[in-house]
């Protein structure tokens, strides 16, 4: 599956302009991770673009990345790439754990991107000047949402084996590459 093709599925079933702007920021994100691994950019790319596709089609888990699954396995995905999505839902570790780079990364990304999207909405000129400094400022905030997230950034970092600061760093810097495509930029 190329990109083109993989957004034309992602946009099929996916109508939320949030959620596309989503899974086009953990592709980025996914792609610079890739990059610094040395893995295969356009692989792990998909992976970022096609992670949570169908989730208004199929709301309620774990059935949604079931079906999904199967719609992705049929456009004939890679397995690696489907195990990476569907381990990606915390239902699914038991069967698809995060023992593999492309998994952890998926995990490690995910809620970081929609953490930072989610200040830079409010401000989109923000993100051109979001630090480490900032963004873990603002995970302090004393809100159910920020205590979940912050767990999740935390664990992340740590199963990238990266300095939470570091980590941010290079998500940011990931956001900043396409945040005219994300509707941050003029």
């Amino acid at each position: 599956m190329t990109r083109d093709e993989a957004l034309a599925l992602l946009k099929e079933f996916t109508q939320s302009v949030s959620l596309l702007k989503h899974a086009h920021a953990v592709e980025a994100a996914m792609r610079y991770y890739a990059a610094r691994f040395g893995a295969d950019v356009e692989r792990w790319g998909l992976v970022g673009l096609l992670h949570d596709f169908d989730y208004e089609r199929w709301p309620n888990p774990p059935d949604h990345s079931r079906e999904g699954a199967c719609i992705l396995r049929r456009r004939g995905v890679d397995e690696e790439i489907v195990g990476a999505i569907l381990s990606h839902a915390e239902w699914n570790w038991d069967q698809y754990p995060l023992d593999r780079p492309l998994r952890k990364t998926l995990f490690a990304v995910d809620e970081l991107c929609g953490f930072i999207m989610a200040v830079a909405y409010v401000r989109p000129e923000k993100l051109t000047g979001l630090t480490a400094s900032s963004v873990k400022k603002k995970l302090k905030q004393h809100s159910f949402a920020a205590a979940v997230k912050r767990e999740d950034i935390a664990r992340g970092a740590e199963l990238l084996g990266l300095p939470l600061d570091e980590h941010i760093t290079h998500v940011i810097a990931a956001l900043q590459s396409v945040a005219t495509e994300l509707g941050f930029a003029s």
